[in-house]
C-alpha cells in the first residue's frame, strides 16, 4: 500500500487504486444510510404482486400515481393466485402483495386495505336476474377452486339450494368476454365490473347475502424498515 521514501512513507500505484475504492465503499455506506433512513425519499426496488382483480380494477391508477410521486422508486409488478403470492412474500421474492384472503402465517405482517363489493354480472339479453333460483340452467364461470368470490357465489347456493355447476377460468377477460357473449353469468368485484360495464353487453346484480369480501396487503415481518413499500401501503390506504 506505501512505499518507504527516505523516513517518510508515499502511497503506492496499488494504494491509490486501494484507496480510490475505499472511498467509494465509504460513499455507498453513506448512501446506503440515507436509503434507509425513515427520512429518506423512497428508491430502489419494489417488487409488488396482486390477485388478478385487484390489478385489473383498482392497481393501474394507483401504480400511475405512486411512479409520479415517487420516480426513484423502480417497480417490479405481477399477478398470482393468492397461495403463490403468500409463499413469494414468505420466500421473500416479493416486497408485499394484495390478497383476498386473510394471512395466519406466522412469518407474514397482514393489513386489512379495503373491501370489495361483489356483483352478480349477466348478459343484458338475460332476463333480470332476482335470486339465486334465477341462475338455474345458466352457466357459470368463476376462477378456479380457492378463489374467495367463488366461495361466496357457491356458499349462496348452497344456501339457497341452487346446484348449479360451475366452469373454471382463471381469467377475467376471458371470463368478462363470455358473459358478455351471452354465455353464461360470473360473480365479479364492482370494480371489475365498472371497468369492463363500458364494453356493453352486460348487466349486473347486488344481493344482500353476498358479502364484500376484505383484500389484505402481506409483507414479510423480517423486511424491516422499506421506505417504498411503506410508501406504497399508505397510498394504498389513503386511495380507499
Amino acid at each position: 500500500m506505501f512505499i518507504r521514501k527516505g523516513r517518510g512513507l508515499m502511497i503506492s500505484p496499488s494504494g491509490t487504486v486501494f484507496l480510490e475504492y475505499s472511498n467509494k465503499i465509504l460513499s455507498l455506506c453513506d448512501e446506503a444510510k440515507r436509503a434507509i433512513s425513515p427520512h429518506a425519499a423512497p428508491s430502489g426496488k419494489l417488487s409488488i404482486g396482486a390477485i388478478e382483480s385487484s390489478a385489473t380494477s383498482r392497481l393501474p391508477k394507483l401504480l400511475t400515481a405512486y411512479h409520479r410521486q415517487y420516480p426513484s422508486v423502480k417497480i417490479e409488478f405481477s399477478t398470482n393466485t393468492w397461495k403463490q403470492l403468500e409463499s413469494a412474500v414468505i420466500k421473500h421474492e416479493l416486497d408485499g402483495a394484495i390478497i383476498a384472503v386473510k394471512s395466519h402465517h406466522p412469518d407474514l405482517h397482514c393489513e386489512e386495505i379495503y373491501q370489495e363489493e361483489l356483483v352478480l354480472i349477466a348478459s343484458s339479453a338475460y332476463d333480470e336476474i332476482t335470486s339465486a333460483d334465477s341462475l338455474v340452467g345458466k352457466n357459470i364461470y368463476m376462477w378456479p377452486e380457492g378463489c374467495p368470490y367463488r366461495n361466496a357465489l357457491e356458499d349462496w347456493l348452497s344456501e339457497s339450494q341452487v346446484s348449479v355447476p360451475v366452469t373454471s377460468m382463471a381469467s377475467y377477460g376471458t371470463i368478462l368476454g363470455c358473459v358478455s357473449a351471452g354465455a353464461g353469468v360470473s360473480l365479479v368485484p364492482k370494480g371489475v365490473f365498472e371497468q369492463f360495464k363500458l364494453i356493453g353487453g352486460i348487466s349486473g346484480y347486488s344481493f344482500e347475502p353476498l358479502k364484500p369480501i376484505r383484500n389484505y396487503f402481506i409483507w414479510n415481518k423480517e423486511t424491516g424498515h422499506h421506505s417504498a413499500k411503506d410508501a406504497f401501503l399508505e397510498m394504498i390506504k389513503s386511495e380507499v
